[in-house]
């Protein structure tokens, strides 16, 4: 009786799992089927209308893999963490379309909910700003409050408002990684080290609880040169001297003391806003510019995504027929094996530069590189790609964006030709290796670890730690690789090895430092960096194809179903409203928790099988 008892237990529950699954199988089918009988209607675009450029998230040279029902149900349940992100590429071009649509009559940089972004992409998009005022039309800017970003891009407005209880943080740039060494010490964590490079401090998050006087010598220097960078781009565009800026907590306070502590008339009378305003006296502004729209009660206007998708309505991808200049995008980490977009896996980066080599259409190619580095053996792998590209008889051109350093200059030091925005951060040249070994945390909870084996080379592991001999050969390992390393670039750059080897070291340099050296050829754009491989490929007419990873089927169909507008609105309806935006004081503490998790996270992201690295930690930038 008992036997039967718990077998009929089972079959409930067999049948109950098959029944969910057989639901969600239907409710997938109907949901895929109304999608693709139901016409999509596009969004349209009145005579007369004002392009919102309502950017909300990070702008990225990459948008990172996510799969596709993840984020549907971060949709409906509001979840925080699914990257937001917005490709430069997607608003530039947006931008230069509006420019020469006859509909579009002006745009309106609504940028408060746009990250952190850095100064070469912010250009990037100021470019296509200053193409947009070029055609005669209108740029506004307006927002409650603007970061040291966001005011980038509305310097270059015709005209900035701001609401009068508003405000205006630009606080120059910073970088303050987090260190654990104590942390370490008290977990009873034995960390082994191996280092080149006498600026080389990746590694000092684990052995310090400072940063060196080394590292902030070096740190110092570029943080300086892209703060007057930024000065003077603001300062041009807004016609004012460069010691407008606050630099001192003594210059900020007397003045805004001289305003009574009202930072709304702070930005007024220091130049920073043209004028005050609420945001119904900005859309009566707009209604008097364009006209009302359907519902007469706010100006003509369209969105970002939506005349984005209404411009790219009828793109077909590439023409088959017509030669091309490849672009591979290299951003984020680069570790070993293969990756989703968003991160550098040395296989799959690989496989698109080869994709790129064995395509006839191709005839040059740009690799794109936004990324501080990882492992070394990955950044051979795809630099061993990027040599077969050019034995193909294709010139390879490397494009630098915000960041190539260490591994993302290893990637790109055999290119025929490097070029880099004059705020990129580069070089990092250095070498370090790490082990973490646990045998005295292992101890404190009373754990061992014993038994025999037939070598010395078997005796060292994560549980009993490492012997000093094995640690010496791991040492000269390191060493070795930076030889290779500062040989691989005296060798493609035509220099000498003891010329790398002096600016070499581990220091970070900006672009424009570094191209003194020698380390770079050019100072420019990727559209330059693409004008100049279809040169050297003795190109006149041609395509620009950015080679990207396939989709298996079964996640094709999966993105099909949960990325149509059908699929959309059906889960939009059951989730419901969206969370409200996040206080202040708790979007700080999310910021402060996201930076202890990054840094730990780091630590997972060591799979170079040689244990060796070419990564800068310290060119990650706050504003």
């Amino acid at each position: 009786m008992i036997g039967k008892f718990f077998l009929g237990i089972w079959h409930a529950l067999n049948f109950s799992r098959r029944l969910v699954l057989n639901f969600l199988f239907f409710f997938l089918i109907i949901a895929a089927a109304i999608g693709i009988f139901s016409a999509e209607e596009q969004p349209q675009v009145a005579q007369d209308s004002v392009l919102r450029l309502n950017l909300s998230g990070k702008l990225v040279e990459q948008l990172t893999y996510v799969d596709p029902i993840d984020a549907a149900m971060g949709d409906v349940f509001g979840k925080q963490d699914l990257p937001k992100e917005m490709l430069v590429d997607d608003v530039v071009d947006t931008i230069k379309t509006a420019a020469r649509d006859p509909r579009i009559k002006a745009l309106y940089l609504d940028l408060r909910h746009m990250h952190y972004t850095h100064l070469d992409k912010l250009r990037d998009v100021a470019g296509a700003i200053e193409s947009f005022k070029e055609a005669d039309k209108k740029v506004f800017a307006h927002s409650p409050y603007f970061s040291q970003s966001q005011y980038y891009l509305a310097a270059h407005a015709d005209e900035i408002s701001m609401h009068p209880y508003g405000g205006i943080n630009i606080s120059g740039y910073g970088s303050y990684p987090m260190y654990f060494k104590d942390a370490l010490e008290k977990l009873k964590v034995t960390q082994h080290i191996f280092r080149v490079g006498t600026y080389k401090s990746a590694v000092e998050p684990f052995i310090r609880n400072d940063m060196s006087p080394a590292a902030k010598e070096a740190n110092q220097l570029w943080l300086d040169t892209l703060w007057t960078q930024y000065k003077q781009d603001v300062a041009s565009k807004r016609g004012f001297e460069l010691t407008n800026f606050d630099e001192t907590l003594t210059q900020y306070v007397d003045k805004m003391a001289s305003v009574t502590g009202d930072s709304g008339q702070f930005a007024v009378k220091y130049g920073w806003v043209d004028k005050l305003e609420t945001d119904q006296e900005f859309n009566q502004k707009m209604i008097d510019l364009v006209g009302t729209g359907d519902e007469g009660k706010r100006y003509k206007q369209i969105a970002f995504e939506d005349y984005y998708a209404t411009v790219n309505a009828l793109d077909f991808g590439p023409n088959p027929f017509v030669e091309k200049v490849a672009v591979v995008v290299a951003k984020g980490t680069i570790v070993d094996g293969k990756r989703k977009a968003g991160m550098i896996g040395g296989d799959s980066t690989a496989a698109l530069l080869r994709k790129a080599r064995l395509d006839d259409k191709v005839k040059a190619v740009v690799l794109r590189i936004d990324s501080g580095g990882g492992s070394m053996f990955a950044s051979e792998v795809i630099r061993n790609e990027v040599l077969a590209i050019k034995a193909a008889g294709k010139p390879v051109i490397a494009s630098m964006g915000s960041v190539a350093a260490s591994g993302g200059y290893w990637i790109a030091a055999s290119a025929n030709e490097i070029w880099a925005s004059p705020s990129t951060i580069t070089g990092s040249i250095g070498v370090f290796g790490t082990i973490l070994t646990f045998e005295n945390s292992l101890k404190e909870l009373g754990i061992y670890s014993d038994g025999v084996a037939t070598t010395e080379l078997k005796s060292s592991s994560l549980s009993r730690g490492l012997d000093p001999k094995f640690a010496h050969v791991l040492q000269m390992g390191v060493e070795d690789a930076y030889q290779k390393f500062i040989s691989v670039i005296a060798d493609a750059r035509n220099l000498a090895v003891s010329d790398v080897d002096n600016v070499a070291q581990g220091r970070v340099w900006l672009a424009t430092q570094a191209h003194e050296f020698g380390l770079i050829d050019e100072l420019g754009t990727k559209q330059q960096a693409i004008e100049a491989a279809a040169k050297m490929a003795n190109l006149e007419h041609y395509e620009v194809y950015t080679v990207e990873q396939t989709l298996s089927e079964k996640e094709q169909l999966i993105q099909d179903i949960f990325g149509s507008a059908t699929m959309q609105s059906l889960l939009n309806v059951a989730g419901g409203t969206k969370e409200p935006l996040s206080s202040v004081a708790h979007a700080g503490l999310n910021q402060l928790f996201q930076q202890v998790q990054q840094s730990a996270a780091m630590i997972t992201q060591f799979n170079d099988p040689n244990n060796i690295y070419t990564l800068c930690t310290a060119c990650v930038v706050g504003e």
